[in-house]
């Protein structure tokens, strides 16, 4: 499972331009959103997400990331509403984190770096419903996920994982910002409608301590910790964000 693309100091973010120019597109992500020149649009709709638990099928550490599966060949896990139309279909849900506890989320709020952020992709075109983990108290609601990274430290590595309501991971508040941006790992593509949650789920020490113990490598490679495997923010480029909140 070799990947042309990375985030070490050869392969990393700043190179990804050489095999993908769109890198230096005019949307992409992610963003620092700076919440003072968000503007409201009362013409948002609330999000509503609607998971099936039995949808979850595996968990796997594909070398950049680790991600859950869903079944998404029916209308049993979707997102409907927010600043789209018609039935998003919820195909997988993947972290990023950092080295530190001061950075590794993707976006940034108001220049403000978190240790972690969860994307849960929705498939019609793309739509990443977004969560930012604050470091803060143990969140049980993380716990199956993390319980199961035992089973896939390396790249490659791959196992069963059921029976997971993905929105346990959701905070109570469903306010957000959206935005028109692209995927923030290669290829990079400019179709993305991103949906940014305002509010924040936590995670402890002890946890982000979960995530870091993965490892990019494969068996019989060379050990490279699996952290720092974000993107750093993009330029706005004249783009408008909105959000749903007064």
């Amino acid at each position: 499972m070799s990947h042309g693309w990375g985030y070490g100091p050869s392969d990393g973010p700043v190179n990804w331009c050489k095999d993908f120019p769109i890198a230096n597109g005019h949307r992409q992500s992610p963003i620092n959103i700076i919440s003072g020149q968000a503007s409201y649009d009362s013409a948002l709709k609330p999000l509503k997400l609607n998971y099936d638990p039995s949808n979850s099928t595996d968990i796997l550490n594909n070398g950049h990331s680790f991600q859950v599966g869903f079944v998404d060949d029916t209308d049993s896990s979707t997102l409907t509403g927010g600043p789209i139309t018609g039935t998003y279909r919820l195909k997988q849900f993947h972290f990023h984190w950092g080295a530190s506890d001061y950075r590794g989320s993707e976006h940034t709020v108001n220049g403000i770096k978190f240790p972690c952020e969860v994307e849960l992709v929705h498939m019609l075109f793309m739509l990443p419903c977004d969560l930012i983990l604050k470091l803060g108290a143990a969140n049980p609601r993380l716990q199956k996920v993390l319980d199961a990274l035992e089973a896939i430290k390396s790249k490659g590595k791959q196992t069963t994982f059921t029976n997971f309501d993905a929105k346990t991971l959701l905070p109570d508040s469903l306010d957000y910002w959206t935005y028109n941006g692209s995927l923030t790992t290669p290829p990079l593509l400019e179709s993305v409608t991103w949906i940014v949650l305002k509010e924040s789920i936590s995670v402890s020490l002890t946890q982000m301590g979960k995530f870091r113990s993965l490892k990019f490598s494969g068996d019989g490679e060379a050990h490279c910790c699996m952290q720092d495997n974000y993107r750093p923010t993009q330029p706005l480029k004249g783009r408008k964000v909105r959000r749903s909140f007064k």
